[in-house]
């Protein structure tokens, strides 16, 4: 039997449309903007009148930070998609099953 040790790996296969790992620079401006918007509108705002919030898209687009938004990678593509680019690279069976492999724990990795 198989054990396979712990291992941190990808549970919701959900992924970024652009190879940039991280956009994390994106959402300290945008929280920059937003809260410099907020106090703006606070030190403004006359006592008698009510604060409403400012919306997320007053200050930022979510398609417009580095990750262009993200989408679902459902396993089932991921596998064909696989197959395809080993079949396509190495023509030895042994081979490709290595690369089948090595793709798929790339692709569901954290």
């Amino acid at each position: 039997m198989f054990f396979v040790v712990s291992r941190s790996f990808r549970k919701t296969p959900i992924f970024g449309h652009t190879t940039a790992r991280s956009e994390a620079g994106d959402k300290r401006l945008w929280h920059k903007r937003w809260r410099t918007q907020e106090r703006d509108l606070l030190t403004t705002l006359p006592p008698d009148r009510e604060h409403h919030p400012t919306l997320r898209n007053a200050v930022s687009n979510t398609w417009g930070m580095a990750k262009d938004g993200k989408s679902w990678f459902s396993p089932t593509k991921q596998q064909k998609i696989a197959e395809q680019i080993a079949a396509r690279t190495t023509s030895s069976a042994l081979q490709q099953k290595k690369l089948l492999k090595r793709i798929l724990a790339k692709w569901r990795a954290k």
